[in-house]
């Protein structure tokens, strides 16, 4: 939760100019529909924050357990009394692997927006430090928008470091052994992966919004929202390729891993080749039984070095001849 006893991380009253007044609890306790639109985001983390949530009388039961919920899957879902979605940013914490992605639950109605999580998201925390400059959203409605927005924002930069350190893997893979790549390799899809499998769902979540949220965003929030749908289909569509991109790369690796062994194992296969006959010449002479020839002659071990010789020079050239080598 926040630093101070309020049973919220923070509370804005927007003053339609891009700018707030912050509230502590008993402003919010004392708020007014007429006083001006409402955002209040809460860490359910913090037994507070939650008893202050159930305490809301004037909020659907079902708002109410969208925001206490442990599902964090990406979602929208309209009731008549306003909006629920559940957004997924990427996890840009000090520490944290940036895959391991971050839930954001928000509630809109006609007066106000509740947004609740359990890790911090930096993307709320911008929207946040905007209306602190005056520089943020002038209506409730439009901080959705500008939530949906810098988690793009941050989902894309986090899709182009990928992408380039792709770039990179082919590049050194190129020159580099083959081994060193492939745990890199393997990092990089399994990141791919935990990412794609939230902004899937997220892309159709954001899609359904659009589609629902007409009359109570508008039509130019709206046509945004379904703007930052599309976005996410590129995104989906730049995974994927970065996916193939990968399983492409680690075959190749594979590929050249199995040709350098299948190249050491002929040339073992090679040598072989050449030294059995040489084994057989010296197993054959080097049996403790009479008549071997040579045995009584001081030319027989020469004798036999030549003959050797011969067999392994006879080798090479029918293999040279047959493009063995």
């Amino acid at each position: 939760m926040s630093d101070t006893a309020q049973p919220f991380v923070f509370c804005h009253q927007l003053d339609g100019d891009g700018g707030s007044k912050i509230l502590d609890k008993a402003g919010l306790d004392a708020w007014k529909p007429a006083d001006g639109p409402l955002w209040v985001h809460l860490d359910i983390g913090d037994a507070e924050a939650r008893r202050w949530l159930k305490q809301r009388r004037k909020l659907p039961n079902a708002a109410k357990d969208f925001l206490l919920a442990q599902e964090t899957r990406p979602r929208s879902v309209a009731l008549e009394q306003g909006l629920m979605i559940v957004l997924r940013g990427v996890n840009t914490n000090p520490g944290e692997d940036p895959e391991d992605m971050v839930a954001v639950r928000i509630w809109v109605d006609a007066d106000r927006i509740i947004s609740s999580r359990r890790r911090r998201l930096l993307s709320v925390i911008d929207v946040n430090d905007s209306l602190k400059a005056t520089k943020g959203p002038r209506t409730h409605s439009e901080i959705l928008l500008r939530i949906v927005e810098r988690m793009g924002d941050r989902i894309g930069e986090f899709i182009d470091v990928l992408e380039a350190r792709l770039d990179d893997i082919e590049d050194e893979a190129r020159s580099g052994q083959p081994t060193n790549f492939l745990p890199k390799l393997s990092i990089l899809r399994r990141q791919i992966a935990s990412v794609r499998r939230f902004l899937s769902p997220q892309r159709e979540a954001l899609d359904r919004l659009s589609r629902h949220s007409l009359a109570l965003l508008g039509e130019t929030l709206t046509q945004e929202l379904h703007q930052e749908a599309d976005r996410m289909t590129r995104y989906l569509e730049d995974l994927d390729l970065a996916r193939e991109r990968a399983v492409v790369m680690h075959e190749e690796l594979l590929s050249r891993i199995a040709q350098e062994q299948n190249d050491r194992m002929y040339v073992l296969s090679i040598v072989a080749a050449i030294f059995l006959p040489l084994s057989f010449v010296t197993g054959l002479l080097g049996m403790n039984v009479g008549g071997l020839p040579g045995v009584d002659s001081q030319l027989g071990f020469a004798g036999s070095v030549v003959v050797m010789v011969v067999v392994a020079v006879g080798l090479i050239a029918y293999f040279r001849g047959r493009k063995w080598l």
